[in-house]
């Protein structure tokens, strides 16, 4: 086993040698990408992003006339969905409120919330731009090295080195391309999660300020 992991190791060098700089860089933000695709899912999962079963159930109930219930559900604990739910029942039931500052308050807690769902999107965004453009430098400076060689060696030339320079300048573009491509898919991905996350923050909004329970507080408008 220890055979094998050496083995490993040394394939590894090797081919980071063969990429030079541009390949440390892009392995650089191999391990990066990685690291924040698996902490998005566990911090999406910690705030609840696909959890919507209580704000549901808490919106259905205040349409059906039933506003204590339908704010026991989300009185405590919920995902993002639930705690947008929570803050629009405060706001809809305080007589000190107008409709539009009530309307707004439910806005400033869901853009807080979304703010924290969308964390990290920008870094997965960057390195999906960058990683491929590192890896065309990389293969842009490897191929003026090789052509350089080529010209130093005059009508000596050997073919074969030639296309090695080639391949081996051409490794970072498949890198970077390798490194890009998860990123671009996670960042759609996350993206979808969040754009979800908005359509069910805003639906649930509306439909708790479009109905007023026989039971609610009524509002106190301003104006």
């Amino acid at each position: 086993m220890d055979m094998f992991s050496n083995f490993a190791v040394q394939d590894l060098l090797a081919f980071l040698e063969q990429g030079g700089p541009a390949i440390w860089a892009i392995g650089a933000l191999s391990v990066i990408t990685v690291a924040l695709i698996l902490w998005k899912i566990w911090r999406l999962m910690l705030l609840g992003a696909w959890a919507g079963q209580r704000a549901e159930r808490a919106v259905e109930l205040w349409q059906s006339d039933r506003p204590e219930e339908a704010m026991t559900i989300v009185a405590k604990g919920g995902g993002l969905r639930a705690q947008v739910v929570r803050a629009a029942f405060a706001a809809r039931q305080d007589p000190s409120l107008s409709d539009a500052h009530a309307r707004e308050e439910t806005g400033r807690v869901a853009r807080q919330l979304l703010t924290k769902a969308r964390a990290g999107l920008r870094a997965l965004e960057l390195i999906a731009s960058v990683a491929p453009l590192i890896g065309l430098l990389g293969t842009v400076l490897g191929m003026i090295s090789a052509f350089q060689a080529l010209q130093a060696a005059g009508a000596q030339a050997d073919p074969a080195t030639l296309a090695g320079g080639i391949w081996e300048a051409l490794l970072t573009t498949a890198a970077g391309m390798a490194v890009a491509i998860p990123a671009s898919t996670a960042l759609t991905w996350f993206e979808s999660i969040a754009d979800r996350i908005q359509g069910d923050m805003e639906d649930a909004a509306t439909r708790i300020f479009t109905h007023s329970p026989a039971a609610a507080m009524p509002f106190v408008d301003a104006a």
